[in-house]
């Protein structure tokens, strides 16, 4: 009861907060969920190699598909595929100019199967068609450019084979049989030249691969702390050097050269800052060009002068982040994407003889003029000494002094990236302008675990899942309290995958630091979300393992069930909302099945929204902004910010509320109009 009544008292909260004449003469306009999370209307730009066409994902009657204009008129686009319910979200060129490539799934199960789309005729093969089957694209060849590699695991679901796949005729040849290999190495030449093994204790072992015959023994082999950092990125066009992004012998992953004959290795690039992130290298030779660091933002250093001087340039005459998507194999022509994170970011075509820049589109336009925030990147101490790099968005108009804090504490979101070995990164960030928007501080922070940061920094993480994981959350929590940004009654937590277990663990370790949270595919139990891992992910349960715990041994079980929130669901006391997708193939349904189970059965209030045609996140629009239109709602109950109500938002989603409709504010009743409109 005291829950329920808690509830309701922040309902009433909420309505007096939005109705304050002060707060409507000073909030800035509440931007549409449809600006935020609809369809863009352009994304995912790249310039074929030939340089004679542009292609770009965009919505074809309300789902995204791939559209490919000549590059000398980019306004007479055509559509070039006809998917009908699930989106494109990426698409590629062959090395030829004459085949798009794409690959999608059926509700987000992740059995991801090819396509192929010729840009003349608009014909379009499934290449790969299987069922229960996941494609991987391995390699292109400028020397081979009607074929590629892929890997298939339609013999074995644990094992990728590998096939050339010829574009013209449809042909899949196996040339390497995978048995217990995690991945291989190609060249330019399309040949095999290295496969990989996963060890059970995390390591990985590399063997050459002569004639498509392996080794027996490695001629590398990395720790398990160096997996995260430590991989091969291409071979030289002559087939003489492998380079690597390499954290063995040090803390920071370096870009070095290996000369494939004597394995002698040579050092390119370095940061003591942050990992080596990127490299750019040369379409035809392989050579890398410049690389990139990113520690509070991503830099460039470049080797080639030329490419120096245009990243330069295009610094000093684009207002933002800059990223180069694609690059003809000439190198004459980019497409450059600029993010001025306080608008909404375009793509441009960079036409380097003579340095000419020409705008394509912008991704959101409706996004122009809207009051976006500004992103703050920031530094903030573990209680252990450790630095979490993290990122700040205010409210719009709530710092008057521009000094980086509200000039009164505001409410303020915890939003954990997923992963967990993943990073946020400083740009447009759809989360923190909407939550911005609607009145609160929204904080990410990189946690221990979260890669870029040096691999003692990621495998600090081990062990720690619930432990000085949440510890730094709570860390980054108290900093923003001591700095002004908020108060300790006035934060969420919120997040996706790993991002959903720590609003979990939020709500269930410390279940007195957060006013509420919403979880969107967070595993609920350890052992359940590694017993259920899809077959493909075998080569990896080495590293999950020692990550999280061995369910094989006592102790390893008894760890991984003490830092299940399932196993604390008693001492949750503050709202919950989860969000799932019934096909979810790694966070699997039964992750939030069995919590709201327990949590009913408690009588504890929980609010459990499932689509059943999403998995691991919410792919169609449509879903996104159902869930966004009951999330902001939620919080605005808890947290007393602004919400768009919810309206018809729910009517073209698949959404179902198993469980705790009652609990979200106006919930039930758009579940109500929406049964009503599907019925007419």
């Amino acid at each position: 009861m005291r829950l329920k009544l808690s509830i309701a008292v922040n309902v009433a909260a909420a309505a007096l907060f939005m109705a304050e004449p002060a707060l409507s003469q000073t909030a800035p306009n509440l931007i549409p969920r449809q600006a935020l999370f609809g369809n863009p209307s352009r994304t995912a730009g790249q310039i074929s190699p030939d340089g004679r066409w542009i292609s770009y994902i965009a919505p074809r009657d309300g789902v995204l598909n791939v559209w490919v204009a000549p590059k000398a008129s980019p306004g007479d686009a055509r559509p070039l595929t006809n998917e009908r319910t699930r989106p494109i979200r990426s698409a590629s060129w062959s090395e030829d100019s004459r085949t798009i490539l794409f690959v999608n799934d059926k509700g987000g199960d992740e059995n991801f199967l090819l396509y192929g789309v010729d840009v003349d005729t608009g014909a379009q093969r499934a290449l790969t068609p299987f069922e229960k089957t996941r494609v991987v694209i391995l390699q292109t060849s400028q020397e081979k450019p009607d074929i590629i590699l892929v890997g298939v695991n339609n013999r074995d679901a644990r094992w990728h084979d590998i096939h050339e796949l010829n574009l013209t005729t449809g042909n899949l040849r196996e040339i390497y049989r995978n048995d217990g290999f995690s991945s291989v190495v190609s060249d330019q030449q399309l040949n095999i030249r290295a496969a990989v093994k996963t060890l059970d204790d995390g390591q990985a072992e590399y063997y050459r691969v002569v004639d498509g015959k392996t080794d027996a023994r490695p001629f590398a082999t990395v720790a398990f702390a160096d997996t995260e950092s430590t991989y091969p990125i291409g071979f030289s066009q002559d087939g003489q050097t492998l380079y690597w992004l390499d954290s063995r012998d040090r803390d920071k992953a370096a870009l070095v050269a290996q000369d494939w004959a004597t394995g002698a290795i040579r050092l390119l690039g370095e940061s003591q800052r942050a990992d080596v992130q990127s490299v750019m290298a040369n379409p035809m030779t392989g050579a890398p060009q410049a690389y990139s660091v990113n520690y509070l933002r991503n830099e460039w250093t470049a080797f080639d002068p030329s490419v120096g001087a245009d990243l330069a340039w295009l610094k000093s005459e684009l207002n933002g982040e800059i990223i180069v998507t694609s690059r003809t194999r000439a190198d004459d022509q980019w497409l450059v994407i600029v993010d001025p994170v306080t608008s909404p970011a375009a793509t441009w075509l960079f036409e380097r003889a003579g340095r000419r820049l020409t705008k394509l589109y912008t991704m959101r336009p409706e996004l122009e003029g809207a009051p976006l925030s500004p992103m703050q990147p920031v530094e903030i101490a573990s209680r252990d000494g450790r630095t979490l790099v993290s990122y700040l968005t205010l409210p719009a108009g709530s710092d008057l002094d521009a000094d980086g804090t509200p000039d009164a504490p505001v409410p303020m979101v915890l939003y954990v990236h997923g992963g967990p070995w993943a990073r946020d990164n400083y740009g447009y960030n759809s989360w923190h302008q909407w939550l911005s928007n609607r009145g609160y501080a929204v904080l990410s922070v990189n946690y221990r675990g979260s890669t870029g940061f040096g691999k003692d920094f990621v495998r600090a993480s081990d062990g720690e899942w619930a432990g000085k994981m949440h510890d730094d959350l709570i860390d980054a929590v108290d900093w923003a309290i001591q700095q002004g940004v908020t108060q300790r009654d006035k934060v969420a937590i919120a997040g996706g995958s790993y991002g959903g277990y720590a609003t979990l663990v939020g709500m269930s370790f410390t279940p007195d630091r957060f006013a509420c949270g919403v979880d969107i595919v967070g595993p609920s139990s350890l052992k359940s979300l590694y017993d259920s891992f899809p077959a493909y992910w075998t080569s990896t349960l080495g590293q999950w393992r020692a990550a999280l715990g061995d369910p094989g041994t006592t102790e390893g079980l008894k760890l991984m069930m003490d830092r299940s929130p399932i196993t604390r669901v008693a001492d949750i006391r503050r709202p919950l909302l989860i969000g799932q997708g019934a096909n979810d193939p790694r966070v699997t349904k039964i992750e939030s099945d069995q919590i709201v189970a327990a949590m009913a059965e408690r009588q504890i209030p929980v609010t459990y929204v499932l689509f059943p045609d999403e998995g691991h996140g919410f792919a169609r629009p449509v879903n996104n902004i159902a869930f966004n239109a009951v999330a902001e709602n939620f919080l605005a109950s808890c947290l007393g910010g602004r919400a768009e109500p919810i309206g018809n938002a729910l009517s073209p989603s698949s959404i179902q509320v198993p469980h705790g409709a009652s609990f979200a504010p106006g919930l039930a009743e758009a579940l109500a109009d929406q049964a009503e409109t599907q019925a007419d």
